[in-house]
């Protein structure tokens, strides 16, 4: 693995929280992503169920977790099931975990070869109530494609129908909302990397160029510190590009006098960043350009003040709209006579900024989180405001990562440049 391991007791202590919360003579079954195919005998790059990564930190595939705090013996009450290796796999495929090494990484003294759960789990099962299955709970999901945790569930359901079959996402959303040490620093090391790509980027961009070149600077600094890649599908957004929301064909050049907006962010151990910056292609804000960014960073500004211990994000969300539209009539995009007639179901600031200011970050960029429940210590979140004016062909977003603790929030990416006089000190120096 190109990221450093993490200490075993992370793992430890994810698995605690969740069996302590469990009902009583409960068995938790995840499994592992599958390889995901392509075309022909092609496939996608492998990335973990990240619950399953979670709970025991194995980062291969056909791996599966059984979890048994009740278990009658006290070497079934957590096993892990890994793929056994053999010649040819290693031939065709490369090194797989042995039984130590998945033990070491995990902190699961009983590691079994996958081929054994069937067996192991039948005669466990009829010891037991309650079986815990994994679904993809996350509020917005939108897949069609069966995993190996539905299959999963299918075929236990049907050689189990007797017993009580429940759902372990809630429980894990909610435990997941709260980082532990270990996850903040692989969170900090993902925003590190991505500052170093921002400002080898700052170096790059000028008038003429691609945004995919633009894209390639930063894949290249990723891949370099010994980030997996793009956390997610990288915006180079160029122009009128940027009041697309979500603009990936990263296809145009980047014209002298337009902005470029990058919403980019590496990923490290599975844990990503999430960045947004937008900067002048040549090197200068025009005035109205200025004018729309400090407007911008005045709600970035604002909306992370507000976040602290205790507000819910409903709320949140409607007072950093309340001031995102002041901001939008200082900017003359309409008056406060306009807003007293709007219609409420439709207030006028949503054609300038239309999506959520915040979501939590984790091992997923759209981490788990129950939208419901308030901000509390220990959680991390994305902080980013935008203004659009698509009759001006103008974007701005800016986003920061932000850790909430007991006396406010603490900026992971205070490092990485965002002041506009900063921003054009970098880029000039280099023209």
């Amino acid at each position: 693995m190109r990221y450093d391991a993490f200490p075993a007791d992370l793992f430890v202590k994810n698995r605690a929280k969740l069996t302590a919360v469990l009902a009583p003579k409960s068995i938790v079954i995840l499994s592992s992503n599958d390889i995901m195919p392509t075309n022909a005998d092609g496939t996608m790059g492998f990335k973990q169920q990240t619950d399953l990564f979670y709970l025991c930190g194995i980062d291969q595939e056909e791996t599966l977790l059984l979890l048994y705090p009740d278990a009658p013996e006290l070497h079934l009450k957590e096993i892990l099931f890994v793929k056994e290796t053999s010649d040819l796999i290693a031939i065709w495929e490369g090194y797989k975990l042995s039984k130590a090494e998945a033990t070491n990484i995990s902190g699961i003294q009983n590691i079994q070869w996958v081929e054994n759960f069937d067996a192991i789990l039948k005669t466990l099962a009829f010891t037991a109530e309650h079986i815990y299955l994994h679904a993809n709970e996350h509020i917005r999901n939108a897949s069609f494609v069966e995993t190996q945790n539905d299959r999963l569930a299918k075929k236990i359901k049907a050689t189990f129908p007797l017993h009580d079959i429940c759902r372990v996402a809630p429980i894990l959303n909610d435990i997941r909302m709260r980082k532990e040490s270990s996850e903040i620093n692989a969170l900090q090391k993902a925003i590190d990397i991505t500052e170093m790509a921002f400002r080898r980027v700052l170096n790059f961009t000028k008038p003429g160029v691609y945004e995919y070149e633009i894209e390639a600077e930063f894949i290249h600094e990723f891949i370099k510190n010994k980030s997996g890649g793009f956390a997610y599908t990288p915006i180079i957004a160029s122009g009128a590009n940027a009041c697309i929301l979500h603009y990936t064909s990263n296809e145009l050049i980047c014209q002298d006098g337009d902005l470029l907006l990058l919403d980019v962010g590496a990923c490290y151990g599975n844990y990503n960043a999430d960045m947004t910056r937008t900067i002048p292609v040549n090197g200068r804000f025009t005035p109205r350009q200025k004018a729309v960014y400090l407007a911008v960073q005045a709600v970035l500004d604002f909306a992370s003040e507000l976040m602290n211990p205790g507000i819910y994000w409903v709320d949140y969300q409607k007072e950093v709209e309340r001031y995102m539209e002041g901001q939008l009539i200082d900017l003359g995009l309409f008056s406060r006579k306009d807003v007293e007639k709007q219609n409420p179901n439709a207030p006028l600031f949503k054609k300038y900024f239309m999506h959520g200011v915040a979501h939590h970050l984790g091992l997923d960029v759209h981490d788990v989180w129950d939208k419901y429940k308030p901000f509390e210590a220990g959680m991390v979140l994305t902080c980013e405001p935008g203004i659009y004016i698509r009759e001006e062909g103008l974007g701005v977003r800016l986003e920061n990562n932000l850790l909430i603790s007991s006396t406010g929030t603490q900026n992971l990416m205070k490092n990485i440049p965002i002041h506009w006089e900063e921003i054009e000190q970098l880029m000039q120096a280099v023209k």
